[in-house]
């Protein structure tokens, strides 16, 4: 076994995902087709293959103790002048993004590392390209406005061809529903938890 290129990201629902991937490839973005329309919360980590079970464990129990919440993205931002960065800004469930990425890089995990710069929920719409493009990105998307409700998140693994796939989503409070939220269950009609 050797090395893996991994991510943990809120995916950007459809429509609004493929919409968003588009603009960013009309913007000249090369990479755009090969990433998923996302709001990071562990940036791309090369790890050792054979931790992708405990990874995949520890991810379990993140989302289990996490809670659905509205996301919202409007208008855009920038990283610029420090990275080459236009995004669109998460206005709403920032603060529970936040949260979720802490406890993914906790330190006593399996991914535990330190980030680059301070942490800042936000989707990417332009990278690494001509200035002026930045300037079309960040003008042109100035408008946009999109709002779902999150309900749990994804590992990705980046293919040696560059491209991010889709290793396995992970959905918010844990396969059970809490107790006072359901009624009485006869005990051998609840559902086997498999992982």
């Amino acid at each position: 076994m050797g090395t893996v290129t991994i991510g943990v990201s809120i995916a950007v629902p459809e429509p609004h995902g493929s919409l968003l991937q588009q603009r960013r490839a009309g913007f000249g973005d090369a990479a755009a087709h090969g990433i998923p329309t996302h709001v990071t919360l562990l940036p791309p980590t090369e790890v050792d293959e054979a931790l992708l079970p405990a990874i995949e464990a520890h991810l379990t129990e993140v989302a289990g103790a996490g809670r659905p919440f509205p996301m919202r993205l409007s208008g855009t931002g920038t990283f610029r002048p420090l990275s080459p960065v236009v995004f669109v800004q998460v206005v709403e469930g920032g603060e529970e993004c936040a949260w979720l990425q802490k406890q993914v890089r906790d330190a006593s995990g399996p991914v535990a590392r330190d980030l680059q710069f301070p942490y800042h929920p936000h989707v990417t719409v332009a990278h690494g390209i001509a200035e002026e493009a930045m300037d079309r990105a960040y003008e042109e998307l100035a408008d946009y406005d999109a709002e779902w409700p999150c309900t749990g998140f994804a590992l990705y693994e980046q293919g040696a061809d560059g491209v991010w796939r889709k290793l396995r989503e992970y959905t918010f409070g844990g396969p059970v529903v809490p107790p006072q939220a359901a009624a009485p269950v006869e005990q051998d009609s609840l559902p086997v938890d498999r992982y």
